[in-house]
């Protein structure tokens, strides 16, 4: 296993309405826990994966996904069994969308 936790300022999300884990991790998948966080400017990623040496493709998708939405003051923890960058971006935002709703 491969962990790293990457920090981005991002405009402020708000407080997540309640913590979310969407995916489950198995072969070629991931899962992404979005959590209300403890810096408004700012969304830290934990990404734990199993895929040795690709931190500099990790950096690229989630600084994108951090450009794109509003992040900020957000904690991200991503357990990832090789999933491709497409995955980890639709992932990611489907876990932030459903941070930004009401839970059920």
């Amino acid at each position: 296993m491969e962990r790293f936790e990457v920090k981005f300022p991002a405009s402020a999300a708000g407080a997540a309405q309640h913590p979310v884990l969407a995916g489950v991790v198995s072969s070629g998948n991931l899962e992404v826990l979005v959590e209300t966080g403890a810096d408004p400017a700012a969304c830290s990623i934990e990404v734990n994966t199993s895929a040795h040496g690709f931190r500099d493709i990790w950096e690229a998708v989630l600084g994108d996904f951090a450009a794109r939405h509003a992040v900020g003051g957000l904690r991200i923890s991503i357990n990832d069994a090789g999933a491709t960058p497409a995955v980890v971006s639709l992932r990611l935002a489907q876990a932030f969308e459903h941070s930004r709703t009401e839970a059920p």
